[in-house]
């Protein structure tokens, strides 16, 4: 894990709901592994967002949806 991917994993892990903490350390994994393979591309994102959603918290969506737009930016 490089230091911006540790950096959102810290984020991100702050704003998971309690019973969700191992499926979001699961799924952040695997975006971190596809990034890392160069396959981490919109189509991805795409269907990974709403994933995301599923583990966190209800009033930190917007917060991290926001995140995760601006990095989808440079996709």
């Amino acid at each position: 894990m490089n230091e911006g991917q540790e950096m959102f994993y810290n984020f991100l892990m702050e704003r998971v709901k309690e019973d969700k903490a191992a499926d979001a350390r699961e799924l952040l994994l695997e975006c971190f592994a596809r990034q890392n393979a160069g396959t981490f591309d919109r189509n991805y994102f795409d269907t990974v967002l709403p994933r995301f959603h599923a583990v966190i918290k209800p009033e930190a969506v917007e917060e991290v949806s926001q995140v995760m737009t601006r990095f989808a930016a440079n996709l």
